[in-house]
Formats: structure tokens, sequence, C-alpha cells
């Protein structure tokens, strides 16, 4: 048997350090295997996924050094390897899930789904559809069909006994049937679940090991009942523990920064940061924590892997990726990575313009500029004083502009400044008054040249980090808080 093991990113934003994780554990027991490790693009989120996300995923993978021998941009003997591109083959395969009876068309509508919802909360009962659809005649399902009623496709779940599965490092593991929901299949618009396209693609793709996060525990017996459906062996399931934050919360951009692209704008080397990820729940068989990624596939058992969450520690990695400066590069090595990391013609070129309308001799350059070759800044509550705006207004201002700039797609000055007017009307503040405490948190000063420019230079995940910081330094909102904005901000955006 040929090992085949994937990683399957879906587009939706800034490439995550979970990904890589997930990414560099199926290349190494591939590789250990002699197998071969496969990147699929999971974008049946038509609303979300980009391109350009895409293409941030991939150069972060590669960037790190974790390559693959199938994918989008290589090819293969089982493309299509976007999602988006195999809906005909997703269909034929819905079509063979209504016609043996495993599957249901479903017409109710947000509402009663909302009602079913507050009804099982309200009275403690387990969350999930209530059969309702599965009741309907044939006659009558086809009768909606040809009125053109909205609809969704789920599957049949049983509702009695116990579905019982095998995890490489946690043996066997049971799940009431009763605990599983009777998942949609195939979306409102066509496009199929990841519960669905993960399943087809993985037996047509022929993967033999699913090794992704223990998130995904509670979908296995759904995967693991699509599979009986379509009378397939399903592959071995070895689900890895969650990198966590130091205060053993699950990991988020809002407590660290989650973005592989941030850690490469910081100038954290990719070996050092791959070096890092391998320690996080394995360890080599001395113990030493300092490898490579060929050395850590040469010693690769995936039993080694210890289901502790493993913590993801900034400083713990900063030691590390100092280790790596000073003991594998030569001073040399070190001067080229440091042009290449920022000192580049390409990266210059971007602000060179700007701040040239600044400085009456060179010796200003640096000065001005060095938050553009900085990573989180040293910026202080008293940097964020304000005669028109109180403490809590620029609390709130920061959090808010975080939220919306979160969502934002186009990465580009344009964009950016859409969002900061449009979030600037929304609060009542006057635009200057609303940049301040924008200009400080990401260039440490108000008077700076234009903060749209340096945030489209930067990128989004430094700039939302540099933004977060803002807003940790001045104290982020408490839980009852936290609820209080979010309520405003979706009203803000629902106007």
């Amino acid at each position: 048997m040929c090992v085949r093991t994937r990683v399957a990113p879906s587009p939706t934003g800034d490439p995550h350090v979970g990904t890589a994780f997930i990414a560099l554990f199926n290349l190494c027991f591939a590789r250990q295997h002699k197998g071969e490790f496969i990147l699929r693009v999971e974008d049946t989120d038509q609303a979300r996924s980009t391109p350009e996300s895409e293409k941030m995923i991939m150069d972060s993978l590669r960037w790190l050094g974790l390559d693959w021998s199938e994918g989008p941009d290589k090819g293969g003997e089982y493309g299509p390897y976007r999602q988006s591109e195999r809906r005909d083959i997703y269909d034929t395969h819905i079509k063979q899930l209504l016609d043996d009876d495993h599957a249901f068309h479903c017409f109710c509508s947000n509402e009663r789904l909302d009602e079913i919802r507050s009804h099982q909360q309200e009275n403690k009962l387990a969350q999930g559809y209530d059969g309702h659809c599965m009741g309907l005649s044939k006659e009558e399902v086809a009768a909606k069909l040809e009125a053109g009623e909205p609809h969704v496709v789920r599957m049949k779940v049983p509702r009695e006994g116990t579905c019982t599965f095998s995890d490489m490092l946690r043996g066997e593991i049971d799940i009431d049937w009763q605990q599983v929901d009777m998942q949609i299949l195939m979306k409102g618009d066509g496009m199929p679940t990841y519960h669905l396209a993960n399943v087809v693609d993985d037996h047509l793709m022929k993967i033999t090991h699913v090794i992704r996060g223990e998130e995904w525990i509670s979908s296995a017996p759904k995967h693991q009942l699509l599979y009986k459906y379509f009378g397939w062996d399903m592959p071995e399931l070895c689900h890895l523990p969650l990198l966590r934050n130091p205060d053993k919360s699950k990991l988020s951009k809002r407590k660290n920064p989650t973005s592989i692209s941030y850690y490469e704008r910081m100038g954290f080397l990719p070996e050092a940061l791959v070096n890092y990820l391998g320690r996080m729940g394995w360890s080599m068989p001395d113990e030493r924590e300092k490898f490579t990624l060929d050395e850590m596939v040469e010693h690769f058992d995936i039993s080694r892997v210890s289901l502790g969450g493993p913590i993801f520690d900034q400083e713990k990695l900063s030691w590390l990726n100092g280790t790596w400066i000073r003991e594998d590069l030569s001073t040399e090595q070190f001067a080229e990575r440091l042009k290449n990391w920022a000192l580049n013609s390409d990266y210059l070129m971007q602000f060179a313009e700007m701040a040239q309308g600044r400085v009456d001799r060179l010796s200003d350059v640096a000065p001005i500029s060095s938050f553009m070759l900085s990573g989180m800044l040293e910026v202080s509550e008293a940097d964020f004083e304000h005669k028109k705006l109180e403490k809590d207004d620029v609390r709130k201002l920061l959090q808010f502009i975080v939220w919306k700039l979160e969502a934002q797609r186009d990465w580009c000055k344009d964009s950016i400044f859409n969002d900061v007017k449009t979030l600037s009307k929304q609060m009542g503040h006057k635009m200057g008054d609303f940049m301040f405490p924008i200009f400080v948190a990401i260039a440490g000063t108000p008077n700076s040249w234009s903060v749209m420019d340096s945030m489209a230079i930067l990128g989004p995940d430094m700039s939302r980090a540099r933004l977060r910081h803002a807003l940790n330094v001045l104290g982020g909102p408490s839980k009852k808080e936290g609820k209080r904005w979010e309520k405003e901000f979706k009203v803000l955006g629902a106007e």
C-alpha cells in the first residue's frame, strides 16, 4: 500500500499556523513511509473563499518547506484539487445517496430551524435537526422541487445505538448516534458541505491516512456512515491535539497571532518555525529541542504524539529562533537573510517615496521608517491619550476596527480606507479623531505618512496584530463588555 496523506485548507483568510502544524505531521508521516503528501483546496464556501487567500496559504507552506507532490498548482492523477472544480462529482454522489435512501431533501426554513434550536436549548435537549422532512412523501418532495422551493440535502443518521471507530492515537472511540446531527451534505447553493466533499475526495484521491485536529472527532461518525453508505473502506484516522494559548485555551488570534505570514513578517526563520511546530506534542527519540525537517522525517513516529494540548508560546518560539540564528547562520548568511527579509528593494520601494518626502538627510530615514521594519511596537496607554476621545472610546474603536478589518478580503489602501471611513461615520466620530489611535497602533505615532498606505504595505496579518496589541495595552473588553460590543457591532453591520 502506498501511504497517501493530505492537508486540505479552506482559503477563507490568513494562512493559519494550525494548518502548517497539520501539514507538517501529514508530510512527515507520508515521507517516513515513502508515500505521497497531497494539497487539496476546500473552497466550497463560495462567499468567503478567495484566490488571494489560496495563494497566501500555498506561499506560506512553501516558505516553510512543506511542499506537496500533487495539488492545484501541480496537477496529478486524481485532480482537480480544488473542490469548486469537482461539483459534478459531488452531484453524482448526492444522487446516489438520495436514490439509495441514505439522504433526503430538507425544505425547512431558517425560522423553523431557529425555533427548533431555541426549544432544544430552553429544554436542555440534544441539539440537532428533528427529522421533520424525512416524513415527506416522494410526491410531496417532487412537488416542492418542481416549485423551486429552497432546500438542502441531509444525511440519514441512526437514532439508536453507538458508533465505534478507531483512532491511531486514542484507540477505540464510542459516540452515541443520538449525539450525531443529520448533517447537511448539499447546501442551498448546490455546493457540498465539508463532510460530503471530504469523504468523496479522500476516497477518490486514495487517501490512506487522515491526520487532522481533534476538533473533528465528533464528525467521525458522520464520515464513517458515509463510507458505509457508499460501500467504501474508511482511511485510518488520527486526531492530533489542538494547539493552545499559554492559558490552555484553544489557540486564537485574539490571544496569539495565528497567521503564518505574521511570523514571516516578524522575522522568524522558516526552519525555526517548522522546528517549533514539530515540538508541538511530539519529540525526537533523544529529546533534543532543535532539529531540522529532514531529521524529523527520519525519526518520525506518530505514536510519539502526546495527547496533552501543546502550548504555543511565542517566547519559547523566539528563543528557538534566536538559537537558529546564532548557531546555523554565518555572518554572511545572517546579512543575506536580513536583506531578504525586509531590506530588499521590492519592499523598500513600497514606502521609499513617502519617506523621501519627509526627510532632509538620509540619516532621518531610519527613525521615521522604523515601524515599517519592526514587529510589535512598544506603545503605552499614555500614547493613546486624546483630547476628544475617552479611553473607553479608544478601546471600543480599536476593537470595532479589528472586527471590521478581519472581514476584509480585498486588502488594499482603498478597501481599508472605505472600512475606516464607514466605521468612523457609524460610530459618530470625525475622521481625524477616529484615525488617531489607528496611527498610534500602526506607526507608534500620530505623526506619520498615510496610515492606509502603511497598513496596505505591512499586510493584514501585521496590521491586525498591531491593532490587537494596542487594544491589549489599553485593556481588552471584559466578557460582559465584549458581548455588548458584539451586539453593537452587528447592528452597525446591518445598517
